[in-house]
């Protein structure tokens, strides 16, 4: 497995030499710098820990400064584990957009956006109530909790049931998405589809754990005119 940090830019759209139209997400990744290799001897398992983004040393922590001073780099903002990496590192080594290739089938992991506190019918894709001549008021609302048509467990709300609350602001990932476009230069990635997470929210790009496989690369339409000038 592999992985980068990232941050999500927003959304646009492509297109292929075919003429077909391919809707990607923007994903921003300068290079990761690795702070450290865990091992299976020294930490029980494997894994690659990454830092993405700097920030001034007075606002981070002295063990973030201590910690990232061991890789040859300042302090991060982010910092997360790959495990499993398969990719040959050592700390103070660089992770690029270039470890992916188009095609390629990769996870994307972020937090999605807060939504506040929804009803059911929004958070769980509950039924609405009947909405006949005379019939039930009780369009919208959640409806009976705690009979759950066991006898012996009456008047007893069962753990789990769904209900009205907070919406959103949580760990999610959208699996199994394909890498469009890889731009080593320009530090970013064209990934098909959405991804979790508002505009400049932090992301991670993985291998996809239950990929199927990757797809074949796709030719996109160069816009780039050259011009020449004549005298």
């Amino acid at each position: 497995m592999k992985g980068l940090l990232g941050r999500k830019l927003g959304m646009t759209q492509v297109f292929s030499e075919d003429g077909e139209l391919i809707p990607v997400t923007v994903v921003e990744a300068t290079p990761n710098v690795v702070l450290q290799v865990k091992t299976t001897q020294t930490d029980g398992y494997e894994a690659v820990q990454l830092g993405f983004e700097d920030i001034k040393e007075r606002r981070a922590t002295k063990a973030n400064i201590g910690h990232t001073k061991k890789a040859g780099t300042g302090p991060k903002r982010f910092v997360r584990e790959v495990r499993d990496c398969e990719l040959d590192l050592n700390v103070g080594d660089t992770v690029s957009v270039n470890i992916f290739e188009p095609g390629e089938t990769v996870d994307v992991i972020g937090t999605s956006k807060g939504k506040g506190y929804q009803g059911t019918i929004v958070r769980n894709n509950a039924h609405q109530g009947p909405k006949t001549h005379g019939g039930s008021k009780n369009i919208r609302h959640i409806g009976s909790l705690a009979t759950n048509g066991i006898t012996s467990r009456q008047g007893r709300i069962m753990k789990g049931t769904v209900m009205a609350g907070q919406e959103g602001g949580y760990r999610t990932t959208n699996p199994n998405l394909t890498v469009i476009k890889v731009d080593p230069e320009k530090n970013y990635l064209l990934i098909k589809g959405c991804v979790p997470g508002p505009k400049k929210g932090l992301v991670m790009v993985r291998t996809a754990k239950t990929s199927k496989g990757n797809k074949a690369p796709v030719t996109l339409v160069d816009y780039t005119v050259n011009e020449e000038v004549s005298e």
